[in-house]
């Protein structure tokens, strides 16, 4: 018995050495194919990727901003592979639209995109594109985005977070801010270098030249000078423009106004305590020196020795100058509970 078992087991391993080989030989093919088709694919993406580059490469080496339809923006934003960040601007240029604020928007990013396309550290990881309403309806559908202008970063990989949103509504839309966002969103720090502008230079010129032509016009009589209303009036109108804010609008950029894209009503107080409009400080500009006007005839009645009813009429007309508009100014303070940003 022990003599004929020992031949069965060697038969019974031959058997299993033969059909080993055999049976796993579909199994290494399929592994090769699989391996053949992995690399095959990473090849795809590669060359996909690279023509993508390449072809935005080009549209940059001819302007800085290149705009965007729906089949553009699925392709080059969208749509994986992409190693790249993607700054769009959605907004809505077109004279029906009557879209001042997207207008202004637009000369602050294309100083933004110059400044970027002619620096020295100038590469293919940050492009900037523009998405217009009357060209990329289908866009702004798509993302649920029902105002304009909007900033948005779209990172080489991934969907954009909420912080890929510029808060343009506390921010404004400055080119300096725009930059600070980009630098955090992308680690891409661009300088931004503004075109000359004369403008200010010739304005000063010209001021200069005509107090010298008046002065030497007048040099036999210079009593004016030392006219104490002509400096007061100076002064309150230097003043009324610094309390309104206008050097903030001037650092920040703010939009003149907000108009609701539901119902189309037009805000001119910006509900936040941290940003303002610029129609909003040209409101407090005028009821500052409306209440200051009003201080002033309460003091001109009460220091004049003219006719009683002419100055009783002063006094009611200035008492209610600093009432009714401070009442307005202290409305506007109350929605702005922690103050205004300047």
């Amino acid at each position: 018995m022990g003599a004929r078992a020992a031949p069965s087991r060697r038969r019974q391993a031959g058997r299993r050495l033969r059909y080993l080989p055999t049976g796993s030989f579909p199994f290494l093919l399929l592994l090769l194919l699989l391996c053949i088709q992995l690399g095959g694919g990473q090849k795809k993406k590669e060359n996909l990727l690279a023509e993508k580059v390449e072809q935005l490469m080009e549209w940059s080496s001819r302007r800085s901003i290149f705009r965007m339809n729906g089949d553009k923006f699925r392709k080059f934003i969208k749509a994986p592979p992409r190693n790249y960040s993607m700054i769009v601007m959605f907004t809505a240029l077109q004279p029906q639209r009557q879209c001042s604020v997207c207008r202004q928007a637009n000369e602050e990013y294309q100083i933004l995109a110059n400044s970027w396309r002619y620096s020295s550290a100038f590469c293919n990881k940050l492009f900037f594109s523009m998405v217009d309403y009357d060209e990329g309806t289908d866009v702004f559908q798509q993302l649920n985005m029902n105002s304009a202008p909007t900033f948005m970063h779209f990172p080489p990989k991934g969907r954009p977070k909420r912080a890929d949103t510029f808060d343009l509504q506390r921010i404004g839309f400055a080119a300096e801010q725009l930059a600070k966002w980009i630098a955090d969103r992308t680690d891409v720090h661009i300088r931004v270098f503004r075109p000359p502008n004369y403008s200010g230079t010739i304005a000063l010129a010209l001021l200069v030249s005509l107090v010298g032509g008046l002065l030497y016009l007048r040099r036999n009589n210079l009593e004016f000078i030392y006219n104490k209303t002509g400096w007061a009036m100076v002064s309150l109108c230097i003043v009324f423009a610094m309390t309104s804010g206008q050097m903030w609008n001037h650092i920040r950029g703010p939009p003149y106004a907000h108009k609701n894209p539901h119902n189309g009503q037009v805000s001119y107080i910006h509900g936040s305590s941290q940003a303002q409009f610029v129609a909003e400080s040209h409101i407090i500009l005028v009821l500052n020196a409306a209440i200051t006007m009003g201080m002033v005839l309460l003091n001109e009645a009460a220091t004049s020795k003219g006719d009683v009813g002419k100055r009783r009429i002063i006094c009611l007309v200035g008492l209610g100058l600093v009432v009714f508009f401070f009442s307005f100014l202290l409305s506007i303070f109350r929605s702005k509970y922690h103050g205004y940003p300047y």
